[in-house]
């Protein structure tokens, strides 16, 4: 057995960003730029107003000025103000002529066609926004590796982009194994168990913005499981396997897995939930074994899956890890780290109650793991521990 560490260093070795694609602008969120991104143009491309007023020459801001007409927000005709004159303009629409200051509506008092100016605090180029001040042509408009936030596609829009470089989401297997399982909804005949590996992960995959997920059921037969992963290699950049990777004989997933090609890497960690985690790769593709029970799942899922679908699409993991004080006194024994579904708050971390691997009560009620090192066995209060944040 290998340790979490060296387990976690063996999967970022083995792994190599998704190759960029080039999709619409408005299905992008949630992708990282795969390219930096250049203006094209000045934006504004003309010098425009920022508020519903009237354009003037600064210099005449004392006069009595004439209105000679007026300029909206979209309009394709042009207007030249001359001293003593001013122009009706509404917001983001573009100066006249000669223009170099708008003065607010509120700040103005009318008389026919002429206006007289009531704002003393008015200046030079108050209310315009000038050619290029949101971005020159040419400038770097974004970088290589930032997240297309809902703000970064307005922005990108705002500036005439339509179509970008990103690296894709992966797209997913999840292969259900076991003679014992159930589908939900359905009644229970004696020996079986309601099957819930899948409703999990297909929505933490979800959850990261992953669509692009297929989910098999296999029998605890060699020859089946070895055309379902055949199946799922074809059409996935990652396949997740649940339950069949212990020693026992209905387990199948370490052959199939050899069976089929898939190269192995790793199986087995020093950890509880979780040990008998394999990791395999197939050409460029991931391959995780992950125990049946429905808590080892979910946490070998956050240690070891998720950073894995990160670094393919080349996005932030979710998971944040902080420092906590414990809140009580806790023993287990050396030789394994454990991962304990714990409660997080105001700095202090408490494990929950049911950390059996098949018991999920506690993990629905969790909001982070607790990182206990193999080598110690004793816990006292108040020591300070990793604690991994779980995403909402």
């Amino acid at each position: 057995m290998i340790s979490v560490k060296e387990a976690k260093d063996l999967i970022s070795q083995h792994i190599s960003p998704l190759n960029p694609i080039s999709i619409n602008l408005a299905k992008a969120a949630g992708h990282t730029l795969a390219v930096d991104i250049y203006a094209q143009f000045d934006i504004p491309a003309f010098r425009q107003s920022s508020m519903d007023g009237y354009a003037l020459k600064f210099e005449d801001h004392e006069k009595e000025l004439r209105i000679i007409g007026e300029m909206a927000a979209g309009t394709t005709q042009n207007i030249t103000i001359q001293n003593g004159e001013t122009g009706r303009i509404f917001t983001g629409a573009p100066l006249p002529n000669g223009a170099d200051t708008v003065v607010m509506q509120e700040k103005i008092t009318r008389s026919g066609d002429k206006i007289t100016l009531q704002d003393p605090n008015l200046k030079f180029g108050l209310n315009v926004r000038d050619k290029g001040s949101e971005i020159k042509a040419g400038a770097l408009a974004m970088e290589k590796g930032c997240l297309l936030s809902p703000a970064a596609i307005g922005f990108l829009a705002g500036i005439g982009i339509n179509e970008v470089s990103i690296y894709p989401m992966p797209m997913v297997s999840i292969i259900v194994t076991g003679k014992e399982l159930q589908e939900p909804g359905k009644p229970l005949a004696f020996g079986q168990v309601y099957e819930s590996n899948s409703y999990s992960l297909a929505a933490a995959l979800k959850h990261e913005g992953i669509s692009q997920i297929s989910i098999y059921e296999a029998d605890d037969d060699l020859e089946i499981l070895k055309k379902v992963l055949q199946t799922a290699l074809e059409n996935s950049d990652l396949v997740l396997l649940t339950g069949g990777v212990s020693v026992g004989d209905y387990d199948f997933v370490i052959e199939a897995a050899a069976q089929c090609n898939i190269k192995q890497v790793f199986h087995k960690v020093k950890q509880k939930p979780g040990k008998p985690l394999f990791f395999g790769t197939y050409c460029q593709k991931l391959v995780f074994g992950l125990p049946g029970n429905p808590s080892s799942v979910l946490s070998c899922y956050y240690n070891y899956v998720l950073p894995s679908l990160k670094l393919l699409s080349q996005k932030n993991n979710s998971v944040t890890e902080v420092a906590a004080e414990l809140s009580h006194l806790y023993s287990k024994p050396p030789g394994l780290t454990h991962f304990l579904k714990g409660k997080y708050e105001n700095g202090k971390v408490t494990p929950l109650n049911a950390q059996e691997s098949y018991r999920l009560s506690s993990f629905a009620q969790a909001n982070c793991l607790i990182c206990l090192n193999e080598t110690q066995a004793h816990f006292e209060k108040g020591d300070i521990l990793t604690v991994m944040i779980l995403p909402n």
